[in-house]
């Protein structure tokens, strides 16, 4: 939900940056669709000018998958930047993707995201990319992750690729991400940095 945003767009805001939104409902629609929806808005951002582009977790897989499902001469971002958003199956989806409850809540998108066929369609970005990691996992999530650093949802390596930019860890976990002061700071001043 952009809700869940509110404290980064807030605070983009107050360093001066014009924001907008977009929401969807994996229980409600599948992955294609949301993607179509994602790519029509992103065209029409394109068209007003340069951009950047955020997403948490799901929602940046999304992002890649729309972006790079964009008409050939739509402008692109001028970067992304990647929330705890993982870039291969994620571990819990792939243990709970058989579990009724996950299945009816999370719908199509979460069979994806415990899919290592399915991910792999998922192209890499052809722009500067930053992803924003959260470390603070739990001992319980520590075990499941084999004491590699995560956020209670993800780990490291399930968020990190090759292609990647720049990858930023905070002491965050993961549904704090998108209202985190720290991943704020972290965008803000690259954006400044790269803006003169």
């Amino acid at each position: 939900s952009p809700a869940s945003g509110w404290p980064l767009l807030f605070r983009l805001r107050q360093a001066g940056l014009k924001t907008s939104t977009f929401g969807y409902s994996v229980t409600f629609e599948n992955f294609d669709s949301i993607t179509a929806r994602l790519g029509k808005q992103i065209s029409l951002l394109a068209s007003s000018g340069d951009y950047v582009v955020i997403a948490h977790s799901l929602g940046g897989v999304l992002l890649r998958a729309a972006l790079n499902s964009l008409p050939k001469d739509t402008k692109l971002p001028q970067h992304v930047y990647l929330l705890g958003s993982p870039m291969q199956p994620s571990r819990i989806a792939t243990k709970l993707k058989s579990n009724m409850i996950y299945r009816t809540i999370t719908g199509d998108c979460g069979q994806l995201l415990g899919s290592s066929e399915r991910m792999k369609a998922i192209d890499s970005l052809a722009v500067p990319t930053t992803c924003i990691v959260g470390i603070r996992g739990t001992g319980i999530s520590r075990k499941l992750f084999n004491n590699e650093a995560n956020d209670g949802i993800v780990s490291v390596s399930e968020v990190s690729a090759p292609w990647v930019s720049s990858h930023v860890e905070v002491p965050v976990v993961h549904t704090l991400l998108p209202s985190s002061a720290l991943v704020a700071e972290v965008i803000i001043k690259e954006l400044m940095q790269n803006n003169g």
